[in-house]
């Protein structure tokens, strides 16, 4: 069964060398009790290191069966301690953190038996070896004859041929030592048992055979065997043994389990850099989901807009990325003025788009809440009480005021002077009822139900700005004629205008809700200030009767509801005015075009119906002089008061470089299908996008069908700066990122130095894994495993520490900025930053696991 010829171990240590086996020449039969008796230092636990395939013959040969083991690799010598032979030794080597059951089981476990199958028998060897009581206890909770009965079922489980014994007894009492010897003697019925040991006694009393070693040398042999004689066992190949991953698991699990506060702080140690960077993508989503919350809530306020003529600004943008290597010893000269007056402002074909956009409804209307027109044309209103004369209110007395071009008022305030103010208070609401029910809160009355209804929009205070009070005639000309003088006063006497300002602050005036329902206005068609005199069209505006007549005629606007924005409501700037609908635009505009003086200028289109003269198309002729006047004409002037001379006078002076377009432009007229700006009003951002996508497919089609004319340009500006500010927090992301994943590695080289003095406190139990067959993968696997452990802890440990922490900040955020949520971890950067975690700590865990697979099981066992 088990042959060595010629056997010979030397031990190199520097220039130092050992012998310690010389020419050794045994063999063994299948089943007897042998006793290698020797002192300390003869040679006899090397012997049977060399037997059992824990360490190697320096020259000979053990045969196995008749095999020689001269060519064999690590993986056989590896099956070959798994299934050929068990061991027990004199301190027992037990795995301390895993229970009675677990340790002889993992010899099955190794040989790739089912773990149902496995802990059958295991529970089968340890009732053998009179252990079924104690299964579920550790080593530590049992004496030393249980531990060595689980050694001995250990190293029988796998049902081995041959039982290694190393000084059995040499740790246990008599009595014990008694009991183990007659357990051996027994087992040594149907298997060889080879035992070493320096007791005669137990020799004598126990073995079938004796073999005494002396530095090195076999002295003397009571049963000699010779296995020439005999024919030759199975050599069938043995198996081979593999560890699987969830066994390498569970012993470090187990093995960090008993160290659970280094386990910890190790985990915690590893977790800042996951909390570090965690905590950046949980700020970085956070405020980039504001961003895009506040997008969507402004799309109402700030929709997507095609105007008339826009700014090409993507045209100097291109020109200022795209530029050329040049010679760099010369100067160049830039164009930049000529290209901005070339592409600096485009034309759109507004009519040829709405009327693509009728043609396809259901491509635009299933991505917005509303489409919306707007014509250039301004509702000309006026209070319905004309006894201090006409009072408009649309325009506003204000604009008047803020004239940039004309009013020192203007040029005063800084404020005037900016592109986002507007006196303008009266606005057309979005034409979609459902959406305005969901956005406002009414306070008194409804909606608008018809062309000749408004609403009053008060902020979310319930407060209405004077500019909303003039525009409403609740504050008259008189009073801003008066605010403005004292104003002016004030600060030419204080020459302080912050301290003026203070002055002013008086108390506010409240209006009841009864009061803005009662409220009316007259609506007054652009056309209707010129009426007919003497086959003459005239301006009336400075006729106090004729305009009083005119309101008093004009269609009635009344105040039909009191609206502000719900708390929650999105998208609303939260200003105070005046909400009409579209179809007061639409029946003003229609009964304008249908008035006298623009039928009969749209009929005669070369002639001007406020002259009864062509318009003059030659510059030099647009100036009025009486050479222009036919004989009848100079004898009807020569009949007319100075008064009414002046008045034609100027009327003539007037008109006389007028144009076709100007007197349309000037009447008020409008043509529906040509819009000046049309305005999208997304159902979300990402409809927005979509938006978009139809935009540019029609600029496609246009473009397919070589009409340039009709490409639409404009710039998405609330877009533009939302993806920068998301551009500038997604770089200052990265950087951040960039810091803090140095403490992420450097973490991970600490779990790698632990995992490297893991190593040295389990060198044990690497020797205990190889004596039963776990090859060198198998022990990296387990060092492996314990890296994985502890990445996946860090890493779930930073997550949720990073949830807690999201939790304070985000109620002092919103405590202080009134903004919720500001920060908020994705799963999937959760569960990326666990990955990460775990693949950075296995690297780290490498070299340590590489270390341990490379130990000497022998050394290894020596380890205490």
């Amino acid at each position: 069964m088990l042959t060595l010829s010629h056997i010979t171990k030397i031990y190199q240590t520097g220039s130092l060398t050992q012998k310690a086996l010389d020419n050794i020449n045994l063999s063994f039969r299948s089943n007897e009790f042998v006793s290698i008796l020797g002192q300390s230092g003869s040679g006899k636990t090397t012997l049977l290191n060399i037997i059992g395939g824990l360490d190697q013959y320096t020259s000979g040969d053990l045969q196995i069966n008749g095999k020689s083991t001269k060519q064999f690799k690590d993986r056989n010598w590896d099956s070959y301690r798994n299934h050929s032979v068990g061991f027990v030794f004199q301190s027992y080597n037990l795995i301390p953190h895993q229970t009675a059951l677990s340790n002889v089981q993992l010899a099955l476990t190794l040989s790739g038996i089912s773990k149902k199958e496995s802990r059958q028998k295991a529970l089968k060897a340890l009732e053998m070896v009179g252990l079924k009581d104690h299964v579920e206890k550790r080593p530590s909770q049992m004496s030393g004859g249980q531990m060595q009965r689980i050694a001995i079922a250990r190293a029988l489980v796998n049902d081995p041929e041959i039982l290694l014994a190393d000084e059995p007894t040499g740790a246990l009492d008599s009595e014990t030592s008694v009991q183990i010897m007659e357990l051996l003697k027994n087992i040594a019925q149907d298997r060889l048992v080879i035992m070493v040991t320096h007791n005669p006694d137990l020799a004598e009393k126990y073995s079938t055979r004796i073999v005494k070693v002396k530095d090195g040398h076999i002295l003397s042999d009571s049963n000699p065997y010779d296995a020439s004689l005999d024919q030759q066992g199975d050599s069938a190949k043995a198996p081979k043994t593999k560890m699987s991953f969830l066994t390498a698991l569970s012993l470090s699990l187990n093995n960090l389990m008993t160290k659970k506060g280094r386990t910890i702080l190790t985990a915690f140690a590893g977790s800042i850099g996951i909390i570090g960077i965690a905590l950046i993508l949980s700020l970085s989503n956070g405020v980039q989901d504001y961003i895009g919350k506040m997008q969507e809530d402004i799309l109402t306020s700030y929709p997507l807009e095609i105007t008339q003529t826009s700014s090409n600004l993507s045209a100097l943008l291109d020109k200022q990325t795209n530029k050329k290597n040049k010679d760099l010893s010369k100067v160049y000269e830039d164009n930049q003025l000529s290209e901005m007056l070339k592409s600096d402002v485009q034309n759109n074909d507004l009519t040829s788009f709405k009327s693509y956009i009728e043609k396809h409804p259901s491509h635009y209307k299933k991505n917005t809440n509303a489409i919306q027109y707007a014509y250039p044309i301004t509702l000309q209103l006026y209070k319905t009480d004309t006894t201090d004369g006409a009072q408009a209110v649309s325009p506003s007395p204000l604009d008047v005021l803020f004239d940039q071009s004309q009013s020192p008022m203007a040029k005063q305030s800084p404020m005037a002077q900016t592109s986002l103010f507007s006196t303008n208070v009266w606005k057309e609401m979005i034409d979609n009822r459902n959406l305005l029910k969901s956005q406002y809160q009414v306070l008194k009355g409804h909606l608008p139900k018809s062309a000749n209804e408004v609403v009053i929009m008060v902020d979310q205070d319930n407060q209405l700005n004077d500019f909303a009070l003039y525009a409403l005639g609740l504050k008259s000309q008189a009073e801003l004629d008066k605010l403005v003088n004292k104003e002016k006063e004030s600060k030419a006497k204080s020459g302080d205008t912050k301290a003026s300002a203070q002055k002013s602050t008086k108390t506010s005036k409240t209006y009841s809700f009864n009061d803005l329902m009662a409220l009316e206005f007259k609506a007054v068609l652009p056309s209707a200030f010129y009426q007919k005199k003497d086959d003459q069209w005239v301006d009336i505006k400075d006729n106090a009767t004729a305009m009083k007549d005119l309101i008093t005629k004009a269609q009635t606007i009344k105040v039909v509801g009191i609206i502000k924005p719900k708390a929650d409501a999105k998208g609303i700037a939260n200003q105070s005015g005046i909400g009409y609908t579209k179809d007061l635009t639409a029946e003003i505009i229609d009964d304008n075009n249908q008035s006298q003086i623009i039928q009969e200028q749209v009929a005669q289109k070369g002639t001007n119906v406020f002259t009864k003269k062509a318009f003059i198309t030659d510059p030099k002729k647009q100036v009025f002089s009486a050479e222009q006047l036919s004989d009848e004409e100079k004898l009807q002037l020569s009949q007319m008061s100075p008064e009414e001379l002046t008045d034609y006078m100027n009327r003539m002076s007037e008109n006389a470089s007028a144009t076709y377009k100007d007197n349309l432009s000037k009447l008020g007229y409008v043509e529906l299908d040509k819009p000046s700006t049309i305005k999208f009003y997304p159902k979300s951002f990402k409809t927005k996008d979509d938006l978009k996508d139809l935009i540019q497919s029609y600029n496609s089609k246009v473009k397919k069908d070589k009409d340039y004319d009709k490409v639409l340009n404009y710039t998405d500006s609330v877009g533009l700066i939302m993806s920068s500010v998301t551009s500038i927090v997604t770089m200052i992301t990265y950087v951040l990122i960039a810091f803090v994943a140095i403490s992420l590695v450097v973490s991970s080289i600490m779990i790698g130095i632990i995992t490297y003095i893991s190593v040295l406190e389990r060198t044990k139990e690497i020797g205990i894994l190889r004596a039963m067959g776990a090859s060198k993968r198998d022990v990296s696997h387990v060092f492996n495993a314990e890296t994985v452990i502890e990445g996946i802890f860090a890493g779930v440990l930073g997550i949720a520490l990073t949830l807690l922490l999201n939790i304070p900040i985000n109620m002092i955020v919103k405590h202080l900025t009134g903004v919720s949520k500001i920060t908020a971890l994705p799963w999937q950067a959760a569960i990326i930053l666990i990955l990460i975690s775990t693949i950075l700590t296995l690297i780290a865990g490498i070299f340590p696991s590489r270390m341990a697979a490379k130990k000497d099981p022998v050394e290894a066992l020596r380890t205490e």
